[in-house]
């Protein structure tokens, strides 16, 4: 058994912490869930180094609307 250990800068946090704001402030009400928001987020954070497009991406992968 073997443990791995990553190690997650300051700036990664800080972007997880605006991409989970913006998503809960967009799709939060209750329409989607809370898992979907969060899944988005890990893959979000782990391709990208900014907020730009999150919520197109999020539109078009995680909830099957296209750009509206």
């Amino acid at each position: 058994m073997s443990i791995e250990y990553s190690t997650v800068t300051e700036d990664q946090l800080v972007l997880r912490q605006r991409v989970l704001l913006i998503l809960f402030k967009n799709f939060g009400e209750g329409k989607y869930s809370n898992q979907s928001i969060y899944e988005c987020a890990d893959d979000w954070c782990s391709k990208q180094v900014t907020t730009s497009g999150l919520v197109n991406y999020y539109k078009a992968y995680y909830t099957g609307e296209k750009y509206k």
